[in-house]
Parts: structure tokens; C-alpha cells; sequence
């Protein structure tokens, strides 16, 4: 009697659809409805990288006047320019999803600007070592954005909004870049200049 009881219960449990708690007992499909909860989600997380981006403009310009390397200064300038078009943007996506361009604090990104601040104190004016530490700072900002980027593309294509997955991807793509370049400055002589200093 009690096989037969754990029978039924398992082939009711087998042919229940699974239920979101977010989803209201709707199922999602990419090609059907659309989870509002997820939706949601991911408009507040445009709005964090929104923040972080434009935290960023204010930041890159410290990063490029600490910074020694004649070519480190080129790439923090270049990539200012970058971050102003990555503004811009998100405000294009907002516009497409029908929402205002708003930001909120993202505490992942003040973090490690808080962080490039401290190297900048920490280290001295015009050294090797410096830089380093600066590209260090700027590859941490770097690889945050790849991230949230790179999740955010795959979010719009869920959602079923390949239009906003298409222009995350660039943004994706020009950071990954920002971030070999910072590889290529450490690696062809930065990182091996500030391990001499002091010697």
C-alpha cells in the first residue's frame, strides 16, 4: 500500500511542471512568455554597469596622469574614449527597452577604483612599479566588465532581445581588447622594469 502511495506522488512530482518562484507559475519559454522576474534582474544590472561605467570616465583620467609609460598614458586615454561610447551605449539600450537611463552604485567597481587610488598613494611618482600597479587596477576593472558583460549579452538573448545581446557583445569585445592590450604593456617591459627598481 505505501509502494503504491511513493508511486503515485513520484509520477505527480514527474508530471508537474516545475514552477519559478519568480515566474508565478508561468512557464518560460525564449520563444513564448517572458519571466518578468528575470527581465527585472536584468534591467537592475544594466543600471549597476550603467553606474560603473560612468564612474569610470571620472576615474581613467587619474589612471592616465599617474601613469608613467609614455604608452600606458596612450592606452588609459584611449580607453576613456571607449568608456564614453560604452555610456552611450547603455543609454541606447535603455531606450530600446523603453526605460530611462538611470544608475545605480556599483560597489564591485568603487571597490576596485578605491584600490587604483591606494596604489597611486602607495607607490612612487614616476617608478615602474607604479605602472604596474596601475595596470593591475585597470585589468581588475577589466575583467569586472567582461563578466558582467559577457552575462548580461546571454541574459538579452534569454529574454528573447537579440537587438540589446548584439550591442552588449561589442562593448564585450572592446573590453576584452583594453584588457590584451595591459597584458602586451606589462609583458614588453613594465612589469620587468619594475622588478630592477631597487636593486
Amino acid at each position: 500500500m505505501a509502494t503504491k502511495t511513493i508511486a503515485k506522488t513520484q509520477s505527480k512530482i514527474i508530471a508537474r511542471p516545475a514552477k519559478s518562484p519568480r515566474s508565478n507559475g508561468k512557464t518560460t519559454t525564449r520563444a513564448g512568455l517572458k519571466d518578468t522576474g528575470l527581465e527585472e534582474f536584468f534591467a537592475d544590472e544594466l543600471k549597476d554597469i550603467y553606474w560603473a561605467e560612468k564612474h569610470l570616465v571620472k576615474t581613467l583620467p587619474k589612471m592616465q596622469k599617474a601613469a608613467t609609460s609614455a604608452q600606458l598614458k596612450q592606452a588609459f586615454g584611449d580607453h576613456l574614449e571607449l568608456t564614453k561610447g560604452h555610456v552611450s551605449r547603455l543609454e541606447q539600450v535603455f531606450e530600446i527597452l523603453g526605460k530611462k537611463a538611470q544608475a545605480k552604485k556599483c560597489e564591485a567597481i568603487e571597490g576596485i577604483t578605491k584600490e587604483g587610488e591606494s596604489i597611486i598613494e602607495d607607490t612612487e611618482d614616476g617608478t615602474a612599479t607604479r605602472d604596474a600597479g596601475l595596470i593591475l587596477a585597470g585589468q581588475k576593472a577589466e575583467h569586472y566588465e567582461i563578466s558582467t558583460y559577457g552575462g548580461l549579452a546571454q541574459l538579452a538573448k534569454t529574454i528573447g532581445r537579440d537587438d540589446v545581446a548584439a550591442i552588449l557583445a561589442e562593448t564585450l569585445a572592446e573590453e576584452k581588447e583594453a584588457d590584451e592590450l595591459l597584458t602586451e604593456i606589462a609583458e614588453n617591459g613594465i612589469n620587468y622594469e619594475s622588478a630592477e627598481e631597487g636593486k
